[in-house]
């Protein structure tokens, strides 16, 4: 039958408003890249923060007064603005602000008189001068992180597989190049870049080939029109269904540093400036999962069967490989690195359950986690010695006593990440768990047994750790960088919330559950 045009184009019906998040973003991204290019140095930097600041609390004052009334699905189909995507893009615009706080803090930027260590009593001696020079800036950085904030809101809002490959690219590119921006130890820094880049251009092109896969057996990218035809399948195309859900979901696990897709973790976190870090492993991880969540609930669920048991195993590896290795890290960043792969495993618990619950439960884990990231990577950040950031476990000894308040921050922050009661952390675990206890079977309830022997294990390292800055007699010079006004309120509004998630999670909780529905067309 030969081929032939339609005969007339027909616009799709596209809603601004919808978009308007996004739109935003995208302007802010603009105006930096055009910053850049002609603003004088001196100024560059001031005036990318304000571009930057300013873009994301237009885009959430957008998203929280104009989407409301455009809910459901537009650019043809492509994007669904449902209750979940506005709830993970509310998120990663509070995670992108926070993670913007501390890589505008220059720390004293290229001279020693504007730094001073925190405790010190002599603003003028060699070790200030010395950590002075250390500091990292770079205003390049701003427009890179907007950018990556666009693919990021775009990526739980994906209907279609081509968007979501599309949202996937727009979001990695930027973040390959934020790992290679380290002032200091730069190749290190460069080597995770390029890491980074190889292992996401491999992903990025499991995700496209198993697009295909899918492509071929619905005759449509559209995660509905892919769930219908696993529905109405008459078996002829069977043999594409697996391979291109199995592709696809690689493709998205590697985002999230799930095993045995997480060897680019540990040495991108630790080769990366440790405010884009934490940016990367807060709000990469909300995107991920955000699409995942629709990809498994409004695509994939009626073939959940086929491929179901293979998350399983992956979130049981995830959660032992994360926490056994987190014992023998002797990097601060690297031990982070391992846990955020443990953290990922416990998410993994609730999507196998397919209920809202489990929806509500994912919803409420990645803004507890992510919040507490960036804060304990802007810790890590402050926390120098000499010509670098002391990430060696060895150079944290006596931390607590030179710097009690720093110390009892990330002492906190660890806690959370334990799951230990009266924090976020422990709030975010139950609400994951639950629900692989009720609805995932003999399943859910194995892996739940795995996920707090993990936490057991990870507990033991986060107190080792608590106990090397408050219990051991202090080595080397180490210092708090100081002035670090931006750094201090993500880290204050980082550890505020941890503690408010823990006594008070009720709030969070019940938006989480009232976003737990997908318009599933």
């Amino acid at each position: 039958m030969p081929f032939a045009l339609p005969t007339a184009f027909e616009a799709p019906d596209i809603s601004y408003w919808a978009l308007s998040p996004m739109i935003v973003l995208l302007v802010g991204a603009f105006v930096g890249v055009l910053v850049e290019a002609f603003v004088p140095r001196r100024l560059r930097h001031p005036v990318q923060v304000v571009v930057a600041l300013g873009s994301v609390v237009v885009s959430f004052l957008a998203l929280v007064v104009k989407t409301g009334d455009e809910v459901g699905v537009t650019v043809g189909g492509t994007v669904a603005v449902d209750e979940p995507t506005r709830f993970l893009q509310g998120a990663l615009l509070v995670l992108g602000l926070l993670g913007l706080l501390v890589m505008a803090d220059r720390l004293g930027g290229d001279t020693a008189d504007s730094f001073t260590p925190m405790g010190a009593a002599s603003p003028g001696s060699t070790l200030e001068a010395q950590a002075a020079r250390k500091g990292w800036s770079t205003t390049e950085v701003f427009p890179l992180t907007l950018f990556a904030l666009v693919g990021m809101l775009l990526f739980p809002a994906s209907n279609d597989l081509l968007t979501m490959f599309v949202a996937l690219e727009v979001l990695s590119l930027p973040l390959y190049l934020m790992s290679g921006l380290a002032r200091r130890r730069r190749l290190l820094s460069q080597e995770a870049a390029l890491k980074y880049f190889l292992l996401g251009a491999f992903s990025s092109g499991f995700f496209l080939f198993g697009a295909a896969l899918l492509y071929g057996y619905a005759g449509s990218l559209h995660l509905s029109d892919i769930a219908a035809a696993a529905t109405s399948s008459t078996g002829e195309l069977e043999g594409l269904l697996l391979p291109g859900v199995a592709l696809v979901i690689v493709g998205l696990l590697f985002k999230v540093g799930a095993v045995p897709f997480h060897s680019w973790t540990p040495d991108v976190y630790q080769g990366a400036p440790s405010p884009v870090t934490g940016f990367m492993a807060a709000a990469t991880k909300a995107a991920a999962f955000g699409a995942l969540l629709r990809l498994f609930y409004v695509g994939l669920e009626t073939t959940r069967w086929e491929w179901r048991s293979g998350v399983i195993v992956i979130a049981a590896l995830t959660m032992v490989v994360g926490a056994v290795l987190s014992v023998t890290q002797t990097d601060v960043k690297r031990l982070l690195a391992y846990s955020s792969i443990a953290h990922a495993g416990f998410i993994l618990v609730a999507l196998i359950s397919f209920d809202r619950t489990a929806v509500a439960g994912v919803l409420f884990y990645v803004v507890a986690y992510g919040i507490s990231t960036i804060a304990a990577f802007a810790i890590v950040h402050l926390v120098r010695e000499r010509d670098a950031e002391a990430t060696h476990l060895s150079q944290w000894a006596g931390l607590g006593r030179r710097h009690p308040w720093i110390a009892a921050s990330f002492s906190l922050l660890m806690l959370a990440f334990a799951g230990i009661p009266l924090t976020s952390g422990f709030t975010a675990k139950v609400a994951v768990f639950l629900p692989a206890l009720e609805y995932g079977g003999l399943a859910g309830t194995v892996l739940v047994v795995i996920g707090v022997l993990a936490s057991a294990v990870t507990a033991f390292v986060y107190m080792r750790l608590i106990v090397l800055m408050f219990f051991t007699e202090p080595t080397g010079d180490v210092v708090v960088a100081s002035p670090a006004t931006l750094s201090l309120i993500a880290i204050t509004v980082g550890v505020i919330v941890t503690i408010v998630l823990g006594v008070f999670p009720g709030p969070l909780l019940e938006l989480a559950e009232q976003s737990s529905t997908f318009i599933a067309r």
